[in-house]
């Protein structure tokens, strides 16, 4: 299952996040993981969350980040949730046709492997492409 929150700068999607990061600690049954560009949400959420900087990480396009998820699950199959605060800022590109592929992609991870995935987006959600609302 995924579940995409996308709205503007300022629009309280990273508000809105956190709690859902720090509540998913105490209901989900297995560990969760929050990916992000940069440090922002260190203070923010508890400690018993992974937090995955992926600015350490050499992420240049969805095709590694599937890869990255991937060897994540692998190397830890108690993972039930994963956070990914600001997608585009991770892995940057033209337009949005990737960026539902790989949305795609990741319904179906999620799928096969029982894990949950949000995501949020920092762009005007009226732009969005069908591709992309289908996950709202």
């Amino acid at each position: 299952m995924i579940r995409v929150i996308m709205g503007k700068k300022g629009s309280g999607k990273t508000k809105n996040v956190i709690d859902m990061i720090n509540s998913a600690v105490d209901t989900e049954h297995g560990n969760v993981v929050c990916i992000e560009k940069g440090s922002k949400l260190t203070y923010d959420i508890s400690s018993r969350i992974r937090l995955v900087e992926s600015s350490h990480y050499d992420i240049a396009d969805y095709s590694a980040l599937r890869g990255f998820i991937s060897g994540m699950y692998a190397g830890n199959y108690d993972i039930t949730h994963i956070f990914i605060d600001s997608l585009t800022k991770i892995v940057p590109g033209d337009g949005y046709i990737e960026t539902e592929k790989f949305l795609d992609w990741l319904n179906k991870f999620g799928e096969a492997h029982g894990i949950k995935f949000t995501i949020t987006i920092s762009d005007d959600a009226e732009l969005a492409p069908d591709g992309i609302k289908k996950y709202f």
